[in-house]
């Protein structure tokens, strides 16, 4: 039998009422020495002029009295939203709270570069959502599928295959300690980190962070603490990908937090090519969690490829990469019915449409290509004989 599970009462449901009750008390304390206060003169004032004030109360008229009786009026904010106003009334205090409506107004989605080249419109036989998308078999180079894949766009954290594939191949001690500074926060979308300011961690696991767990601060301070500086590095990675026969990419910085950080898909699996050749960016980009200790903390970090834990993929590289600008990007080494095969996608609408294409085209090849060529040509030949 499943264990029951406690009922629990979320403190959110109450929030709103204790913020009301804590207006109204500290309303109330506000008050309250005011009105004693007044109350412990008056009797003084009225002796020395009782006369004059028992002459002015016959002909003041009787509306301007209770004008002035009603005259303490008061409010007090309780947040955003709530107000509470005080008002003093025939030696009574009433204290009235009020809860605002708030309307919140959405903001429109931001295009990618593919939605607004119209990419998305572009049909295909596999209905993917991805606005470019490549598949080749990597040992034939035989192109298995293809869709925009000369399109020029933003690829995001894709770019770190490449800050890793530079670190790896430097040969830098992977024991050395790195701190994290201010240079390494991101101004570019002003996204969050665990890892603070004066964190202080090896080369090799802030490399495991960047490739398995995308983690911004930690791509940028392994390109500042290249040798030669953070310009230098920026300098290599474009000669790789120069070097890599990939004519359509450019780098600016080591992240992919700029959109001016752009590739086709075409190139990216010249990349996928290279970089699944080093065992190192193997190993970290598919390692599925990962704890580093920092100060007195243990941070817990997770892949962003949740196919990494799946049983039915055997993957032998990943990389994800996200910002508005282009999308929701992916691309894979894997091995699928006996072939080790290369996949990119680019620019994919909706938070899970990479993960799906990517299921989409496993099974499209497992259900076309159920056998290696080698196993197809031994098929034949026995076939002949």
């Amino acid at each position: 039998m499943p264990e029951a599970r406690p009922y629990r009462v979320s403190s959110q449901r109450f929030r709103h009422a204790f913020r009301l009750i804590a207006v109204a008390l500290c309303a109330v304390a506000f008050i309250a020495p005011a009105a004693n206060a007044a109350s412990a003169k008056r009797p003084v004032a009225a002796k020395k002029s009782q006369p004059a004030a028992e002459a002015k109360r016959k002909t003041a008229p009787v509306a301007q009295r209770t004008s002035k009786a009603n005259q303490t009026t008061k409010s007090v904010r309780g947040g955003r939203n709530v107000v509470a106003t005080i008002r003093k009334s025939g030696g009574k205090t009433v204290v009235a709270v009020q809860r605002r409506s708030v309307v919140r107004v959405e903001q429109p989605a931001r295009l990618s570069y593919g939605q607004m080249a119209g990419l998305h419109s572009t049909d295909d036989a596999l209905d993917l959502k991805s606005s470019a998308a490549l598949v080749i078999d990597q040992d034939t180079r035989e192109v298995l599928f293809s869709k925009n894949d000369h399109a020029v766009l933003p690829i995001a954290s894709l770019t770190k295959l490449m800050t890793g594939l530079l670190i790896s191949e430097a040969q830098l001690p992977m024991d050395e300690l790195l701190t994290i500074t201010q240079d390494d926060v991101d101004t570019e979308k002003g996204s969050s980190s665990r890892l603070r300011i004066g964190a202080t961690l090896s080369r090799g696991e802030l490399l495991h962070l960047a490739l398995m767990s995308s983690e911004n601060r930690a791509a940028h301070a392994l390109g500042r603490t290249f040798p030669g500086g953070l310009a230098t590095f920026v300098s290599m990675m474009n000669a790789k990908a120069k070097l890599l026969g990939m004519k359509d990419t450019r780098y600016v910085e080591p992240t992919g937090l700029s959109s001016h950080n752009q590739s086709s898909a075409q190139d990216l699996a010249l990349l996928v090519n290279a970089a699944s050749g080093n065992a190192t960016v193997r190993e970290l980009s598919t390692s599925p969690a990962y704890q580093v200790e920092v100060g007195n903390r243990v941070l817990q970090y997770n892949t962003t490829n949740r196919l990494v834990k799946s049983p039915d993929w055997q993957i032998g590289l990943q990389k994800t990469g996200y910002i508005s600008e282009a999308g929701q990007c992916l691309v894979m080494q894997a091995r699928i019915a006996g072939r080790k095969v290369i996949m990119v996608f680019l620019d994919s609408a909706g938070k899970f449409s990479r993960i799906a294409d990517a299921e989409r085209v496993r099974r499209w090849v497992e259900a076309s290509h159920l056998m290696s060529p080698t196993l197809q040509a031994a098929s034949q030949h026995v076939a002949g004989d």
